[in-house]
């Protein structure tokens, strides 16, 4: 593993083993949301002493990687603490699966979470995604490219939709056809190529197939008035995901109409000692959205 790419994995511990805040909470662990290739896909459950309806879905995922070490009860309580119930779901990790295997695994936990929302006393329609890094590009994922499943679907749970009504996240790669700069691919980025795997792409991959694969990725293609209100916070000193990721998105969700912030850091780079006092920053943006 490069040095690049364990420091992209390593965010995700370091947001998740952070955000603390004091509440009663109940844990609910090893939730089965789904299945693939014979094994489980799982999420645990926090939940609130008096759940307000409000449900956090928070994406386990550091350089698409998703380890359940990295659940983690006290980033839950700086939610739980308002009402709020959060599921920290886990997908199949790069470099055995791609990318678009994660999305398509954590939409499957939107759906079950919709679903069965009456069993964790949410609203099915309050349903916010949050996350860092990978995990806020997943998040973003849900808030621009959600969308019902296939009515004929075999499984009830895959006919419902994956997208949710807010996002509050962390530094996320929201462009792979214009990354660092417009019309640089993140895909041809060397510094990247470490993440090849994840992509879905190797030495025999064709330009076409990679942009294609580029923009399937990339949540800003997503980006209509239907988008979910969108917070993003990121420091312009970051290298790994740079800055100029959560402008442009910026820019295309003010142009739809879509409520959005970024929040800048000045002078933090991929994650930061402190990030801790972000929690109610998060839970404040769902609830202004959420809360009604």
């Amino acid at each position: 593993m490069t040095r690049l790419f364990a420091r992209l994995v390593a965010v995700v511990v370091l947001v998740t083993a952070t955000l603390a805040a004091s509440a009663d909470q109940t844990r609910v662990q090893d939730v089965v949301y789904g299945h693939k290739l014979g094994m489980a896909l799982t999420m645990d459950v926090f939940k609130p002493e008096k759940p307000n309806g409000i449900g956090i879905v928070w994406m386990v995922s550091g350089g698409w990687v998703s380890n359940h070490s990295s659940i983690n009860p006290e980033v839950a309580k700086a939610f739980t603490s308002r009402g709020m119930t959060m599921f920290q779901v886990c997908h199949g990790s790069a470099p055995r699966f791609t990318v678009a295997e994660a999305v398509a695994d954590v939409s499957r936990a939107v759906r079950f979470i919709r679903t069965r929302a009456a069993d964790w006393g949410v609203d099915p329609n309050k349903l916010a995604a949050c996350g860092g890094s990978a995990g806020g590009h997943l998040s973003l994922m849900m808030g621009c490219c959600g969308s019902p499943g296939p009515a004929d679907a075999k499984d009830p749970i895959d006919r419902a939709s994956s997208r949710v009504q807010a996002v509050a996240c962390f530094f996320p790669p929201c462009d792979f056809l214009n990354y660092y700069k417009e019309g640089q691919r993140a895909i041809d980025n060397p510094l990247l190529k470490s993440f090849w795997p994840a992509f879905g792409v190797d030495e025999k991959t064709t330009p076409e197939r990679k942009i294609e694969i580029a923009r399937e990725i990339s949540p800003i293609y997503g980006v209509s008035k239907e988008t979910a209100p969108t917070l993003i916070i990121h420091g312009d000193a970051d290298l790994l995901v740079p800055i100029q990721q959560s402008k442009l998105i910026m820019q295309k969700l003010k142009e739809m109409g879509v409520p959005a912030d970024l929040q800048v850091r000045p002078g933090k780079a991929h994650g930061w000692p402190g990030i801790e006092d972000e929690a109610s920053t998060l839970a404040d943006w769902v609830e202004r959205h959420l809360g009604k």
